[in-house]
């Protein structure tokens, strides 16, 4: 590995727990992100010439401190911190620091760097803009080709949620036990966002970079969190889903239905973790609405062949879901098992009550549609596939959609062109 790899690696790896301690210091997201860059700088001097250093963490916080407050020495009480050139033999400051990185003190700096990117007052989109900047450290340009807009307008996005952090005056207290829980429910459900924003986006390198991203977040939760069975069904929902990614896309971009996918291309390392996982969160008997996704699609895991999969335990643990998460989405998936296992007429007695409340939704047409289309209603089916082609978020829904209807005037020409027998001379 060159020395630029290795030391991109050690300064992502950091990255969390770096600009979470310096957020502690400063008080301030600019100032932190600051300190941390221009201590990645001369890291990328240093690093080479000296070697690694014990814990990258560690000298980044010190360096980044340092660096910082060698603007304001003249002004400042606090005592100079010592170059980073004196820290190449490290043991005598850095090991204190490096002692604590496990501990829970630590472990709030990067909850709380977390949760701040995750504050309630921010818009979705803005938290997970700013959670992909800050705590990831991807260009605003990767964030900005993502979601589609330009780089200018995602500065000022970021930008704007940084404003609306500093006015809301976010504490840096230490949480308590009550608090904590619930800032971690706030981050599980920011990391969830940001992975669907990528995983329903479609095939395309800087959308995966949103679920590369979620789910290397995850992982960081979890090795703080171990015991906590949300945050294993939450990392394991992720590894499951993200598994089949290779084969969600054909060629050309075009979706590649579940039943269709090349099930040899699923990644079975992501597979064995996220199963792995699911299976230690369910012994903690603690159920919840991470969890049952995760074993969810942990049964589609499992089968070997789509006609193995098990649609009767697939559609049990959705009514599951509805009960713990009331939501209209999760009725729709909830039907989807169920024509599988009652057929089609069941499943769309459960989804017609969803018509006013889901009339807006791109997939409630496309699955109506698809379910009218079995049982043989072609006209209702074109008229739902029509609405579902206006609500597309991207081509290649729509695409897949058109599939649908293509097929319907395939068979419409070919009942005109060879007439059943009775009408035959």
């Amino acid at each position: 590995m060159t020395d630029l790899a290795w030391i991109n690696a050690a300064l992502i790896g950091a990255r969390p727990q770096a600009v979470g301690a310096l957020l502690r210091y400063f008080r301030d997201l600019d100032q932190a992100e600051e300190a941390f860059q221009e201590a990645s700088l001369r890291a990328l001097k240093s690093w080479p010439r000296n070697g690694p250093p014990r814990d990258a963490a560690a000298w980044l916080i010190l360096v980044g401190r340092n660096a910082a407050l060698d603007g304001v020495r003249k002004r400042s009480r606090e005592a100079a911190l010592p170059d980073e050139a004196a820290l190449s033999d490290l043991d005598d400051v850095e090991t204190p620091l490096a002692e604590r990185l496990d501990g829970s003190h630590y472990r709030d700096d990067v909850l709380r760097l977390l949760f701040v990117c995750g504050h309630p007052e921010l818009p979705a989109t803005q938290q997970i803009a700013l959670a992909l900047r800050i705590v990831s450290g991807l260009s605003v340009k990767q964030i900005a080709r993502a979601f589609l807009v330009s780089e200018a307008a995602m500065e000022q996005r970021i930008t704007r949620a940084k404003a609306r952090i500093a006015k809301a005056e976010v504490p840096f207290e230490a949480p308590g036990p009550v608090e904590r829980s619930e800032r971690l429910g706030a981050v599980a459900a920011m990391l969830y966002l940001a992975f669907n924003e990528g995983y329903s986006a479609g095939d395309g390198e800087a959308r995966a970079q949103f679920c590369d991203e979620a789910i290397r977040l995850a992982r960081l939760l979890l090795r703080l969190f171990a015991t906590e069975p949300e945050i294993m069904g939450l990392t394991a929902l992720m590894l499951l889903q993200h598994a089949r990614s290779p084969a969600r896309f054909d060629a050309d971009g075009q979706i590649v239905l579940l039943e269709d996918q090349d099930r040899s291309r699923w990644d079975g390392k992501l597979i064995a973790e996220g199963l792995a996982l699911i299976d230690k969160a369910i012994r903690h008997h603690a159920p919840g609405a991470y969890q049952v996704q995760a074993a969810i699609a942990a049964l589609h895991a499992r089968a070997d062949r789509f006609e193995d999969t098990d649609w009767r335990g697939i559609e049990r643990l959705y009514a599951t879901l509805e009960i713990i998460q009331p939501s209209p989405v999760i009725t729709l998936n909830r039907a989807a098992a169920l024509a599988k296992v009652a057929g089609p007429t069941a499943a769309l007695e459960l989804i017609e009550p969803l018509a006013e409340r889901l009339d807006g939704y791109f997939h409630f047409h496309g699955a109506r549609g698809a379910l009218l289309l079995q049982l043989g209603r072609e006209r209702e089916a074109r008229t739902c596939f029509d609405q579902a082609i206006a609500l597309a978020n991207t081509a290649a829904e729509a695409n897949h959609i058109r599939q649908h209807l293509d097929r319907l005037a395939q068979e419409s020409s070919r009942a005109v062109s060879d007439p059943p027998d009775a009408a035959r001379p």
